[in-house]
């Protein structure tokens, strides 16, 4: 099975594109969704995490996503702890998905994360789509979708890399910043480059 990296940034439209390809029949994998189930309380990441930062667990015993954001985005190494706790977990979960993907007999998958190049990732896929905006464009997007400030989506800007290096390493490029239906289309160009590249009929 072709495992393709789905990366951008930010309020760069990952989701949008990861929908449009689930919708043309292509199983996603979400980083975000596998990040949140290895944090359910009791899951050893959540004990490592609460260890740490007793006060971003929640009265009901569930993280603080925001406050553990706000934590983290702010302090380098806070990130950097968080980041050896999860990126192996996340990473072990995702194989473990593509896996059983693979043995229900699909041909190609695509998994939705930010940070794939940032942690030297995007090597593992056999290939890697980046989607971009401009920044502007990028900040208004985040915003709007909140829950977050103008500031801290700019920080959480500043904690990536900039669209413009992912883009060095990709092997498609999306421009996300027109309508939807000119999205669509290029994630179609995209899927039938990929289809051909790797000799598949179907997702």
């Amino acid at each position: 099975m072709a495992f393709v990296g789905l990366t951008g940034g930010i309020g760069s439209g990952k989701s949008t594109v990861a929908k449009l390809f689930a919708e043309a029949g292509v199983p996603v994998l979400d980083a975000d969704e596998l990040a949140r189930d290895i944090v359910r309380p009791g899951e050893p990441a959540w004990a490592e995490i609460t260890a740490l930062w007793p006060d971003v667990c929640a009265p009901d015993g569930t993280l603080d996503r925001r406050k553990l954001g706000a934590k983290v985005f702010a302090d380098p190494e806070a990130r950097a702890r968080l980041q050896a706790l999860t990126h192996p977990r996340i990473q072990a979960l995702a194989l473990a998905r593509a896996r059983a993907l693979a043995a229900q007999g699909h041909h190609l998958a695509v998994y939705d994360a930010a940070l794939l190049v940032e942690t030297g990732r995007h090597g593992d896929f056999d290939a890697l789509i980046v989607v971009t905006v401009p920044l502007e464009v990028q900040v208004a997007r985040a915003v709007a979708r909140g829950p977050l400030s103008e500031a801290e989506v700019r920080a959480r800007i500043a904690a990536q890399y900039p669209l413009s290096e992912k883009v060095r390493v990709a092997s498609h490029v999306i421009d996300n910043g027109g309508t939807r239906e000119a999205t669509g289309a290029q994630v179609q160009a995209v899927l039938a480059d990929l289809r051909s590249r790797f000799g598949l009929t179907t997702g």
